[in-house]
């Protein structure tokens, strides 16, 4: 009872957890799209692809506003996702490793770039770094408001497209057979994905970013087939990771509040891996030993 007074009455919790929270909301709803596409690995390309992008923003406008970062780390995460859509359709590079390379180049280039940034006499440049691991306790209240302005355009999208995605993800086929344009969609898609990416970065950081896209999506796959209740779930997931570990960074001393969130989320997925009715391990164990074995579906689409 304490904890939640404690996060209704100190600002700077409150601000955290809030700000958390609508990352996970976001991180989790689209990253069951990832998960359900098999394209996990998509979460860390973006991630890390856009550390690039923030530090080309900041010598173009020598600004660290939030706006000024998502949108460089935007354009920079699409471009990586766009560079690897190109090798693999144009050579015979598969797609996991065509992530990987650009993974790789792309931060790369963003260590280049952030090391010569933090060798320019300008004090202005100070806490780029924080971008690497995040500096959840940093977020202002202008912060929340860039993200949650941000998150609520991503979701109205998600829901306006909701049937399209669903075509998109389970049978993009059918959906260019009615005449959806399935190539616009899936760049949508994406984009929509790398948004809810970035807008975590100062949270969480390049390094463990991905983690908030999979594990919230990946818990909630345990739970359910139907494709509406894991993306709720997805979400609920991701915003009791965030909201929890704010908390117990701020209530414990010198534990980071990105890695602590990070790791709430492992925790929703090795529970939801262990006991999730049907799919969950010591279900299936006891199910084994009851020999009784009930029918797992696919994802339902509805």
């Amino acid at each position: 009872m304490q904890i939640f007074l404690h996060l209704f009455s100190d600002y700077t919790l409150r601000t955290v957890a809030i700000g958390t929270a609508i990352l996970g909301i976001v991180s989790g709803a689209l990253g069951s799209y990832a998960v359900l596409r098999k394209q996990s690995l998509v979460g860390d390309a973006i991630s890390h692809a856009a550390l690039p992008g923030i530090c080309l923003a900041f010598l173009i406008t020598d600004s660290k506003t939030p706006l000024v970062m998502i949108v460089g780390a935007s354009l920079a995460g699409w471009l990586g996702i766009l560079v690897v859509t190109a090798i693999v359709r144009n050579t015979r590079i598969k797609e996991d490793a065509a992530l990987g390379i650009i993974l790789a180049v792309f931060f790369g280039v963003g260590i280049v770039l952030l090391t010569l940034i933090q060798k320019i006499p300008n004090a202005n440049q100070a806490g780029l770094d924080k971008f690497l691991f995040g500096q959840a306790a940093a977020l202002l209240e202008r912060d929340i408001k860039t993200m949650g302005i941000i998150s609520i355009m991503v979701i109205s999208l998600t829901f306006l497209f909701w049937k399209e995605f669903k075509l998109l993800c389970f049978d993009p086929t059918f959906g260019a057979s009615l005449g959806f344009p399935m190539k616009i969609l899936d760049i949508l898609l994406m984009t929509l994905i790398v948004i809810a990416i970035v807008i975590g970065l100062q949270a969480v950081g390049v390094v463990l970013m991905s983690a908030m896209v999979v594990a919230p999506a990946s818990a909630a796959r345990q739970w359910t087939n139907r494709l509406a209740i894991m993306v709720c779930l997805a979400a609920l997931f991701g915003a009791i990771a965030g909201v929890t570990g704010a908390i117990i960074s701020s209530t414990t001393a010198k534990i980071p509040t990105g890695p602590m969130i990070v790791v709430c989320a492992s925790v929703i997925f090795l529970f939801s891996l262990a006991f999730a009715p049907n799919r969950g391990l010591i279900w299936q164990s006891l199910l084994k030993k009851t020999k009784f074995k009930p029918e797992i579906n696919e994802v339902d689409p509805k």
